[in-house]
């Protein structure tokens, strides 16, 4: 990554750190337990790297309102079992009490701060620009008592809060092992792919599947695109194929407000690039709970089409054993009920056959990746879910540019 400070340019030894992560998790509704910890797993090369400072870890957990909001307690809990060594909790973000006890931090010791969303400077205060988040009192207090800020939270790098973006002109702010990774493994996918190079789009958000199809045709990077899932269901109809009332009605109500700019990019892309788009030839669709293999040409249907049919798999295939760069982002089914989960699992099992570089995009195609433990067997793995999106259609990522602009100010004054 360029244009950002090095950790390994510097003495970390006596250095407090604040240590800005996103391991957002789903929880158990009712005890509030982690279901998955892949995230704080991928936080422990830089926590290592940091073994003889002193970390203030920041993070958040969903956001308020939400069911799944709650303290990070768990999350510290979990992160001490993961990386064996002794985290402090303190269910508190900055209050004088909390930055008298990071000043009285020893070497190596770690702590473990509240939910930042639960400050309403981090969550429910509106700013134009990400520089505007630096005069908040979270970063006025927090960076009083720290040396460096070190950031990993790539999964929420497409946003703005104090915590992600205010320390920028006040601190040194390096980016951690995780964010390093993920940036040089989805520069693959934007930069300088090896090809043949495949895009398999899917899920629910058709309106960021359709800018990362449209931003790697204009950087002339792709060889084919594989719309799936719900994304497949909307190019379908963009090509004239009525694919019923109520599958037409669930895709508005689901883009709802971004539903006409989808539409709009759909039919771009049908008109001008269908050369390059491998569209479904059938699929499944549930009738009386039961799933029910149905051809194009028995369009169109008043039952939900849940998943990708078998000859368009079968026709998928081979395009992906023969690439040379696969990037995946998004379900091609309703994969979490079991009857339509074969289509995605099947997507799976020919990315991991594939001898190409295979990149999966975040969300719940990285969920499911982890899950069915073949995360090793991908080439990258990503953390992110909007933040992956954003980066791969070129949309602004404020995380990434401030991590820059503190480059520039500390180099400048360093030299």
């Amino acid at each position: 990554m360029q244009g950002v400070l090095s950790l390994d340019a510097i003495d970390l030894q006596g250095r407090t750190v604040l240590y800005r992560v996103d391991v957002n998790a789903p929880l158990n509704p009712i005890d509030k337990s982690l279901l998955d910890d892949s995230r704080l797993k991928m936080i422990k090369p830089t926590l290592e790297i940091l073994k003889e400072s002193k970390v203030v870890i920041l993070a958040h957990q969903s956001r308020p309102g939400k069911s799944d909001f709650s303290d990070m307690s768990k999350h510290s809990e979990r992160l001490s079992e993961i990386i064996g060594r002794e985290i402090m909790f303190i269910p508190d973000i900055c209050s004088d009490s909390t930055i008298e006890l990071i000043k009285n931090m020893s070497d190596g010791d770690i702590i473990f701060l509240d939910n930042m969303r639960s400050h309403i400077e981090e969550y429910g205060t509106k700013y134009e620009h990400w520089r505007d988040t630096e005069s908040s009192e979270i970063v006025t207090k927090l960076s009083s008592v720290a040396d460096l800020y070190v950031s990993d939270a790539f999964a929420a790098a497409h946003r703005s809060s104090p915590t992600l973006t205010g320390f920028a002109h006040c601190l040194p702010c390096f980016p951690g092992q995780l964010m390093m990774d993920e940036l040089s493994n989805l520069d693959i996918a934007i930069k300088n792919p090896p090809r043949p190079y495949l895009a398999i789009l899917g899920g629910a958000k058709c309106d960021d599947s359709l800018r990362v199809a449209l931003n790697l045709i204009e950087k002339e990077i792709v060889d084919k695109i594989a719309p799936v899932g719900l994304v497949g269901n909307l190019m379908l109809w963009a090509n004239g194929n009525d694919i019923g009332g109520p599958n037409k009605e669930f895709l508005k109500n689901t883009l709802a407000k971004d539903f006409d700019e989808s539409w709009e990019m759909a039919i771009k892309l049908i008109k001008n690039y269908s050369e390059l788009l491998i569209l479904p030839v059938d699929f499944a669709v549930e009738i009386n709970d039961e799933r029910i293999p149905m051809s194009l040409d028995q369009l169109p249907t008043d039952y939900p089409i849940y998943d990708v049919g078998i000859l368009s798999l079968m026709n998928l295939r081979p395009i992906i054993l023969d690439s040379k760069c696969i990037l995946w982002n998004g379900p091609a089914s309703f994969f979490e009920r079991p009857g339509f989960a074969f289509g995605t699992i099947e997507i799976l099992n020919m990315c991991v056959e594939t001898n190409a570089i295979t990149i999966i995009g975040g969300g719940h195609t990285s969920t499911l990746v982890s899950s069915r433990g073949v995360a090793s067997q991908v080439t990258h793995n990503s953390t992110g879910g909007g933040s992956t999106m954003c980066l791969l259609s070129g949309q602004e990522m404020p995380v990434i540019d401030s991590l820059r602009e503190s480059a520039i100010k500390f180099s400048k004054n360093n030299s």
